[in-house]
C-alpha cells in the first residue's frame, strides 16, 4: 500500500510492481503528481509544480531495472541555455550547459578574474558532487560518521573538501567578488527551500548537477509522472484517485492498512507514506502511526512560495526557458522570510516561460505565454489567510521587480490562477505550505531528514521531506529507497522466497 501518487509515490510503485508485488496506490486528487501539477487556464495547461529536470540518470536506471527504456515514455530535450539572469535593464547574463561558453560570458559580464574563479568553482562544486553521490544521495540515511566510515581514511579527509561547516554564501565569498555572481550561485539554496546565509556551502554541488544537464519534457513535467503512472499500472499496481487516507492502521509495532475519509478499511502487509513527513508527524494519519515521524516545527520549515500560473502576452526582456530577476538587497530578502516571517518587500522573481527552449519560442496563436511567475515567501500558511488585497500587493512587488528588469508582462486575472502559502497548505496539510519539507540549515540538517525506515514496522517514508531531500531526481531516489528497503524486508521475514534480482536504491 502506497500513500500518495506524488513522484516518490509513484517511484515507489513503479520499483515494487516490476518485482511482481501487488500494489495499490491511494492518491486523494485526481491526477498523479502531487506537487508536479499542471494548472488548466483556457486550453493551455501551465507546470505549476517543479519546471526544472535535472539528474536524468535517476529515471534511467530505474525504467532500465524495470527492462523498460525511459526514453520510450518520456520525450527529453536538452536546454542549452540553462537560465537567464538580470539584475536591472541593461544587466543580463546566461548560465549555459556548456562550461566553456558560461566561462566567456561570465567574463564578459564580470571580468577575466572572475571567470576564472568561476572555473574554480566549477571544480570544487563538481568535487563536491562525486564525493557525496554514493555515501549520501544514493544512502537509505547516512550520517556524518558513516561518511567518513565510507572512505575510511579518505573519508576523513574529503570531509573539509564537502564544506559541511560553512555557510554557502560565505564560501562563495572566496570564489566570486562581484556581489552579482555571488547573488546568482547563493540561488541555489533556494533549490532546497533555504538562504544561502544559513545553508551549508555542500549545496554547491546543485550547481554542478545543473551543468551535467537540464531538459525539457515534452507535455511539460506533469508528463513524467503520467509516465510512471502508466508503467506502474502496466506490471499491475492499483492507483485510486480521489482517495483520501484518514488513519494508518497498526497491530502492535506493525503498519497493517489504511482507513479512508469515507470510512473503508483496506488491509496491506506494509504501507509507504510518501505524504510529507510533517502530516504524519502531526497526527494527520492517527496518533499511532504519528510515532513514525517527527513533526517539523515552524522555525524549520523550509521556503515556501507565492505563484501566478498565468497566459499573458509579454514584451521587452528577452525571455528564455527559465528566467531570474534578481532583488536589489538579496539579504533583506531572506531576512524577511526567516526572520520576520514576512514575504518579502522586494522579491526575487522566477519566471518560467514554458513555451520557450533556449532563445526559441513557440508562442500561441494570440502571441501569449504560458508563465509560471514565482516568489519565496515563507511557510505561515497554516497561521495567515493571504486575503486578496494582500496578495495584489505582493504581485506589485513581483512585477514591479520584473518592470525595473525590462519585462512587461500584461495581467489578465481571469487568465491567471494564484497559489499562496495558504493554498499550499491546503494542498499539502500541517506543512504550513513549505514545499521542501525541513529548511537546510546548519550542517546537521541533511541528516535530520527521517530515511525510508520507520520505528513502525512495515511502515515507510518516502518523498521530498525524506532523505535525500527536495527536487525531483531526490524525491524519485527516496522512491526507490522506501521500495528497496521493503524489499529487503520482504526477503529477511521468515518462509521468505529467494529473489534473483534485487532493487537497488
Amino acid at each position: 500500500m502506497i500513500v500518495g501518487a506524488g513522484i516518490a509515490g509513484l517511484t515507489a510503485a513503479f520499483a515494487l510492481a516490476a518485482r511482481g508485488l501487488a500494489v495499490t496506490v491511494l492518491e486523494q486528487g485526481s491526477a498523479p503528481g502531487g506537487k508536479m501539477r499542471q494548472i488548466g487556464i483556457g486550453g493551455s495547461r501551465i507546470d505549476s509544480g517543479p519546471t526544472v529536470f535535472t539528474m536524468r540518470w535517476v529515471f534511467e536506471e530505474l525504467f532500465a531495472a524495470a527492462g523498460k527504456d525511459f526514453s520510450d515514455y518520456v520525450r527529453l530535450r536538452p536546454l542549452d541555455v540553462l537560465a537567464r539572469h538580470a539584475w536591472d535593464e541593461h544587466a543580463h547574463l546566461d548560465l549555459f550547459a556548456d562550461e566553456a561558453r558560461s566561462t566567456e560570458a561570465i567574463g564578459d559580464f564580470a571580468g577575466a578574474a572572475e571567470a576564472k574563479r568561476f572555473q574554480q568553482f566549477c571544480a570544487d562544486s563538481r568535487r563536491i558532487y562525486k564525493i557525496l553521490e554514493q555515501p549520501f544521495l544514493r544512502a537509505e540515511k547516512p550520517s556524518l560518521a558513516g561518511l567518513i566510515a565510507a572512505d575510511g581514511f579518505r573519508g576523513l579527509i574529503d570531509l573539509p573538501k564537502i564544506r559541511p561547516f560553512t555557510t554557502m554564501w560565505t564560501a562563495l565569498g572566496d570564489y566570486f567578488h562581484d556581489p552579482r555572481l555571488r547573488q546568482m550561485f547563493g540561488r541555489y539554496a533556494t533549490y532546497c527551500g533555504s538562504s544561502p546565509y544559513q545553508a551549508p556551502a555542500t549545496l554547491m554541488l546543485v550547481a554542478h548537477v545543473e551543468r551535467e544537464g537540464v531538459w525539457v519534457l515534452d507535455g511539460g513535467m506533469h508528463s513524467l509522472a503520467v509516465a510512471l503512472a502508466d508503467c506502474a499500472t502496466e506490471f499491475g499496481a492499483e492507483i485510486r484517485y480521489g482517495q483520501t487516507v484518514r488513519e494508518i492502521l497498526t497491530s502492535g509495532n506493525r503498519a497493517c492498512g489504511v482507513v479512508l475519509a469515507d470510512g473503508e478499511q483496506i488491509e496491506a502487509d506494509n504501507v509507504i507514506v510518501s505524504a510529507d513527513v510533517a502530516a504524519l508527524g502531526g497526527g494527520l494519519f492517527g496518533k499511532p502511526a504519528g510515532r513514525a515521524a517527527k513533526s517539523i516545527p515552524p522555525n524549520k520549515r523550509s521556503l515556501s512560495a507565492i505563484t501566478w500560473s498565468m497566459v499573458a502576452k509579454t514584451a521587452g526582456f528577452p525571455l528564455s526557458r527559465h528566467s531570474v530577476f534578481f532583488s536589489r538587497d538579496y539579504q533583506a530578502e531572506f531576512d524577511d522570510i526567516f526572520g520576520r516571517g514576512a514575504v518579502p518587500r522586494e522579491p526575487t522573481v522566477y519566471v518560467c516561460a514554458q513555451d520557450r527552449t533556449d532563445n526559441q519560442a513557440t508562442l500561441r496563436d494570440d502571441g501569449a505565454d504560458e508563465l509560471l511567475v514565482l516568489i519565496n515567501a515563507p511557510a505561515i500558511g497554516d497561521r495567515y489567510a493571504f486575503g486578496k488585497a494582500q496578495v495584489e500587493d505582493y504581485a506589485e512587488r513581483a512585477f514591479g521587480v520584473l518592470n525595473r528588469c525590462g519585462l512587461q508582462i500584461e495581467r489578465n486575472e481571469l487568465a491567471t490562477q494564484v497559489t499562496t502559502p495558504a493554498d499550499f497548505n491546503r494542498l499539502f496539510p500541517a506543512t504550513g505550505g513549505a514545499l521542501y519539507g525541513r529548511a537546510s540549515h546548519g550542517w546537521t540538517a541533511s541528516f535530520q531528514r527521517p530515511g525510508a525506515r520507520t520505528k513502525i514496522d512495515g511502515l515507510y517514508l518516502a518523498g521530498g521531506s525524506t532523505h535525500p531531500g527536495p527536487g525531483v531526481p531526490m524525491a524519485a531516489l527516496s522512491g526507490r529507497s522506501a521500495a528497496a528497503s521493503l524489499f529487503a524486508d520482504l526477503q529477511r521475514a521468515p518462509g521468505a522466497k529467494p529473489v534473483l534480482r534485487p532493487i537497488t536504491p
